[in-house]
C-alpha cells in the first residue's frame, strides 16, 4: 500500500507581516519595532553567532531610525511589498497547492500605537482582502496575533510587555480581529516563538534593556513573560468567544539538545537546557507554571508581581494544540572547553560532529524533528502543527533566470520522511506543515534577503537593488507534487 500523510493533512508554507508587508507608511500603519531594525552588512558582521547583540537597540537608535527615511538602511520598511503584491503571491501559493498559509497580522496596523480605542478601518480592510485572496483558492488562514513587531509607541510609551497596560490593549486588539476574521479565519497562533523574550527582548516584548539596571533585567524579562501568558490565556478565550470553532495554538522554537556525550553531567546539562525551553509551552499547554520554573525564580531571587485571578486565568483558557518552529538541534556539555559553539535557530549551543551544517552554522538533522514530535507529543498530548522549519541558502540565479536548489529539496525530503515516521510508526498527531518561508523575504535578525528559504525566488538583494519580480526556484515544482500526492512522491 502506498504511504501518505493522513486524511485532510494540511500543508503549506508561513511568513510573517514584518518580514514581507513593507508598506511601513501606508494605509494608517503605525510604526513597528521591526521598522527601525537596520541592516546588517554580510561584509561587515562581527561574529554571526552574536544574535543578541543583532537585536539590541538603545533610545538613541532608534530616534535615529525615525529620523531616517532609507528603506534600505531599515529593509523591514519595504519587506518584498507583500502589501502591494499580496494577490500574485497567494495566486503563486496556491498554485502549489497550499492547504493552509499561516501569516501574521501587524498590531500596529490594526491600532498604530497599540493603545488606541478604536482600530484603523484600512488596516482591517487590507487583510479582509488578504484572507479573501486565500479562500479563493480553498487555502486556509492560520493567523499569529503577534509576530516580532510590536507598535513602537508602545515600546516607548510603556516600555511594552513589562507594563501591565499591555494585557489591556491586545486583548482590545485580539477581540477587534477575532470578531472582524470570525468567518475567515479558524486558527490562531497567539505569540510567535514566545520563548524568544529572553533571546531578543525587543522585538518580541517591545523591552529596551538600557532603560532597566543589568542586575534586573531578567526579572523585567520574566515579569513581560507573565503579562504575555496571561494575555496568551485571555486571547483564547476571546477568540473561543468570538469564533466558537476556532483551534488557538502556542508557538515555541522548538531547541532539539542531546547530550554532548554519554557523561551524566552532560545528559543532566541537555535536560536542565530543555527544561529552559518546555518552561514556555508548559505554561500555556498546562496552565500553570511548572515547578521548576517557580524554583529557578525563587533561587535568583525573581519576584513577579502576578495580580490576583491572574493565575485563575492562566488555568482556565490553555491552548488548544502546540505549534512550533524547528529549524536545527545543538548539543549540551557541563564543560564546553574547547568544543565549538554555534547557532542553532537564534540560540547557541555546542555544535554536533555528527550532523552537517548549513552556510550560517545551523545544523541539518532530520531526525531531530522526528525526536521533537515525539517528546511534544508524549509530553501534552495535544496536537501538534510544524510552523516553521526550512533551508536557509545563499541561491544561485542562471543566466536563463532558474535556480537550481536541489540541496534545499533534499533538505525537506530528508525532514518529510523523518516527520511522517514520527506520525506512522510513533503515533503522533500532527494536524499540519507549513514551510518557513515559502517565498524569499527579509531575514529576522540580521534585516538581509541573501538568506533564502523560499520555493519562489524574489529579485531583491540585500542593498535593495532589484525589480521585486518573482519566479519559480525547481523546489516549487517538487513541492506541488508533494502536496498534490500527499507525500507519497517523498515516501514511496
Amino acid at each position: 500500500m502506498s504511504k501518505m500523510f493522513p486524511e485532510g493533512f494540511l500543508w503549506g508554507g508561513a511568513i510573517a507581516a514584518n518580514q514581507c508587508e513593507g508598506g511601513w507608511d501606508q494605509g494608517g500603519k503605525g510604526v513597528s519595532a521591526s521598522d527601525v531594525a537596520k541592516f546588517k552588512d554580510p561584509d561587515k558582521m562581527g561574529d554571526i553567532n552574536d544574535v543578541h547583540s543583532f537585536c539590541d537597540i538603545t533610545d538613541e537608535e532608534i530616534e535615529e531610525a525615525l529620523r531616517s527615511r532609507d528603506l534600505n538602511l531599515y529593509p523591514k520598511r519595504h519587506g518584498i511589498d507583500f502589501y502591494n503584491r499580496y494577490k500574485e503571491d497567494i495566486a503563486l501559493m496556491a498554485g502549489m497547492g497550499f492547504k493552509v498559509f499561516r501569516l501574521s497580522i501587524a498590531w500596529s496596523r490594526i491600532y498604530p500605537n497599540g493603545d488606541e480605542l478604536e482600530p484603523n478601518e484600512e488596516g482591517l480592510k487590507f487583510y479582509d482582502n488578504v484572507f479573501d485572496e486565500c479562500l479563493k483558492y480553498g487555502m486556509e488562514p492560520m493567523v499569529t496575533m503577534s509576530h516580532y513587531e510590536p507598535p513602537l509607541q508602545f515600546c516607548l510609551k510603556y516600555n511594552g510587555w513589562y507594563d501591565r497596560r499591555s494585557i489591556e490593549f491586545f486583548t482590545r486588539y485580539v477581540d477587534t480581529i477575532t470578531k472582524r476574521y470570525a468567518k475567515k479565519v479558524k486558527y490562531w497562533l497567539t505569540f510567535n516563538e514566545i520563548d524568544s523574550i529572553l533571546r531578543h527582548p525587543f522585538m518580541t516584548g517591545g523591552l529596551i534593556e538600557r532603560r532597566f539596571a543589568p542586575e534586573l533585567f531578567e526579572t523585567v524579562e520574566y515579569q513581560a513573560m507573565h503579562h504575555q501568558f496571561v494575555a496568551s490565556a485571555l486571547a483564547t478565550k476571546i477568540c473561543h468567544d468570538n469564533i466558537p470553532e476556532s483551534m488557538v495554538g502556542c508557538m515555541l522554537t522548538k531547541r532539539t539538545i542531546y547530550p554532548y556525550s554519554c557523561r551524566p553531567a552532560d545528559i543532566l546539562k541537555a535536560q536542565q537546557e530543555m527544561r529552559a525551553v518546555y518552561a514556555f509551552s508548559d505554561t500555556q499547554v498546562r496552565g500553570e507554571y511548572p515547578a521548576y520554573l517557580l524554583s529557578m525564580y525563587e533561587n535568583k531571587g525573581i519576584k513577579l508581581n502576578i495580580q490576583a485571578g491572574d493565575l485563575e486565568i492562566m488555568k482556565a483558557y490553555p491552548v488548544d494544540f502546540v505549534s512550533f518552529s524547528y529549524y536545527s538541534s545543538t548539543c549540551a556539555a557541563d564543560d564546553t572547553t574547547n568544543l565549538e559553539i554555534g547557532l542553532e535557530n537564534t540560540a547557541r549551543g555546542v555544535l554536533n560532529p555528527y550532523i552537517k551544517k548549513n552556510e550560517w552554522g545551523w545544523g541539518i538533522d532530520p531526525v531531530g524533528l522526528r525526536v521533537s514530535m515525539v517528546d511534544l507529543y508524549d509530553r501534552y498530548g495535544k496536537p501538534l502543527f510544524i510552523v516553521e522549519n526550512g533551508l536557509g541558502a545563499r541561491d544561485r540565479v542562471e543566466p536563463d533566470g532558474s535556480v537550481h536548489d536541489d540541496y534545499r529539496i533534499e533538505y525537506f525530503r530528508q525532514h518529510f520522511i523523518s516527520m511522517y515516521k514520527a506520525i506512522a510508526e510513533d503515533g503522533v498527531k500532527l494536524l499540519g506543515y507549513t514551510s518557513w518561508a515559502p517565498i524569499d523575504i527579509i531575514s529576522n535578525s540580521t534585516n538581509q534577503m541573501s538568506k533564502r528559504y523560499g520555493f519562489i525566488y524574489v529579485d531583491l538583494d540585500d542593498y535593495g537593488n532589484g525589480t521585486y519580480n518573482r519566479s519559480k526556484k525547481d523546489s516549487y515544482d517538487w513541492f506541488k507534487e508533494v502536496i498534490e500526492t500527499n507525500g507519497a512522491s517523498v515516501l514511496n
